[in-house]
């Protein structure tokens, strides 16, 4: 007796992905709700704090000198190697690749491009915010410093904010933003923190960052990330006409090619024509074309003047083939008789 193999939790796994799913009836994208607008204004509040003490060169930017001093990395050598690999998740490149796609797998499965969307525009505002930050402040990083308590700015530095921590708390973060329900959202943003914070640690701990830079790096992270809901009727307009412009090829691909329609002159003289007679048009065209073109007549056809059997002499290239005989008599002429005594 055979029995089936049970399906291992593998197997389980594939045969519910191999379900093809639909599209979400109802999608929770977040509103800027006012619990989120106190929050960016205390966010923002925080980020404008944090760049007025270190401009003023305060108590903050002698904690980032202590620090950096206390160099962490010769303290504890022993975790240097983990740390090493750990920091690469807020790096620009990798940490992308891997989110993009697990929002691309979530995209095509729900049949909806707003994960990626939104994915897209958080690290559009990350490289324009970010990015103008480092370059307007130039803030020279720990190991370029030269001015023991300065602040180093504007300096032709950039590395204030932090990039990696603004780049982990947005990309890790942005999960915790898409997450389907409100348990997995709490979970998610629990975890995008911790990633965010211990990669902001990390560089600390290498010596690549001030304490100061880690700082304002999670508050510029956390700013995109509440600011997104406004940002969401752009991403279902831009999601409607890409989905249109998908309709519009999908057509033009499987439109049916049009029959040309008959002109009235063909219709016309095809109701005079007798059965088995070609149309006007196609003997037209034969009678202009042998016009243009007489038919080639071969030799042997030329019509020329008949001849007997026996007056026609085969002709080849290189003349008769008969020898020149003087006494012979064409077939049926009669002979000539010789003259006596001549």
């Amino acid at each position: 007796m055979r029995t089936e193999p049970k399906p291992t939790r593998l197997d389980r796994v594939f045969s519910r992905l191999d379900r093809e799913p639909e599209r979400p009836t109802h999608i929770d994208v977040p509103v800027m709700t006012r619990h989120r607008v106190v929050l960016f204004s205390s966010t923002l509040a925080f980020y404008v704090a944090i760049v007025w003490a270190v401009v003023i060169t305060s108590w903050l930017v002698r904690l980032d000198w202590q620090i950096m001093f206390f160099r962490p990395y010769q303290q504890w050598p022993e975790i240097h190697a983990f740390l090493d690999y750990y920091v690469v998740l807020g790096q620009r490149g990798p940490t992308a690749v891997m989110v993009a796609a697990w929002l691309g797998w979530r995209s095509w499965r729900q049949h909806t491009l707003r994960p990626m969307l939104a994915l897209g525009v958080s690290l559009l505002l990350l490289n324009i915010t970010v990015g103008a930050a480092k370059l307007g402040m130039g803030r020279l990083g720990p190991h370029y410093a030269t001015d023991i308590g300065s602040n180093e700015m504007w300096l032709g530095g950039d590395i204030f904010p932090s990039g990696h921590t603004a780049n982990a708390v947005v990309t890790w973060g942005i999960l915790a933003y898409l997450a389907s329900t409100p348990r997995a959202r709490r979970w998610l943003s629990a975890l995008s923190a911790v990633t965010s914070l211990g990669v902001g640690l990390t560089t600390v701990y290498l010596g690549t960052h001030w304490l100061s830079d880690v700082l304002l790096g999670w508050a510029a992270g956390l700013l995109i990330l509440l600011a997104l809901p406004w940002f969401e009727p752009l991403i279902a307009r831009a999601e409607a006409w890409l989905f249109s412009q998908r309709d519009a090829w999908r057509d033009r691909r499987t439109a049916p090619v049009p029959t040309p329609a008959p002109s009235p002159t063909a219709v016309g003289t095809a109701s005079l024509r007798r059965p088995g007679e070609e149309p006007a048009s196609v003997r037209d065209t034969g009678i202009a074309a042998r016009a243009a073109h007489p038919p080639i007549v071969p030799l042997h056809l030329t019509p020329g003047p008949h001849l007997t059997r026996p007056e026609r002499i085969a002709v080849t290239p290189s003349g008769t083939r008969r020898p020149p005989h003087a006494d012979r008599v064409a077939r049926g002429a009669t002979p000539a008789r010789p003259v006596p005594g001549g």
